[in-house]
């Protein structure tokens, strides 16, 4: 397999019109797929907190608003994950990444692959660590005894919903295509 960016086919991003992860990928690898005619990759991912009825879900990456970028957007969605959570105790803030990988083999593909998996973890009430992007910081893992962003990029790539969806999606590709 070669992967390539989409940048590389013009391809600009899509609207993300979806109610769910799946959906917005779907939306996302269609319209890659379209404009490169080519099979196309496209994942959605994002953070589901229980106390918060699975927010902020598919609006992960734009939670506190679409003006901020970067850095600033990063604190600016920790800032306001951390205020909705404020009378939710440590120990009760379960939460997990979500990614959800669709492949197309053609934009028309009437039967993606869809590959979902999750990373469960916890909310802490203040962030940890330098590592990582968006909400790492306060992500925390029971099981690690650290936060996302104090793991080592190596272990966060090997047991993250991305990393693990990405090696699921390429067992099952490799078993479709001997």
């Amino acid at each position: 397999l070669r992967v390539q960016p989409q940048s590389d086919f013009g391809v600009t991003d899509v609207e993300e019109t979806g109610l769910t992860f799946v959906e917005n990928a779907i939306l996302k690898a269609r319209a890659a797929a379209r404009a490169s005619g080519l099979p196309a990759l496209a994942d959605d991912s994002g953070l589901a907190v229980d106390a918060l009825a699975g927010a902020p879900g598919i609006y992960s990456a734009r939670y506190a608003g679409e003006s901020n970028d970067g850095e600033s957007k990063d604190k600016a969605n920790n800032a306001k994950l951390l205020a909705a959570l404020k009378d939710v105790p440590e120990g009760k803030r379960t939460a997990r990444y979500w990614c959800v990988l669709v492949y197309l083999r053609h934009a028309e593909d009437p039967v993606p692959v869809i590959v979902q998996r999750s990373w469960e973890g916890e909310v802490l009430a203040h962030p940890r660590g330098e590592g990582g992007f968006g909400y790492d910081p306060l992500f925390w893992l029971p099981d690690q005894g650290m936060s996302v962003a104090e793991l080592p990029s190596e272990t966060k790539n090997r047991l993250s919903h991305r990393g693990r969806a990405l090696h699921t999606l390429v067992d099952i590709l490799k078993v479709a295509h001997g």
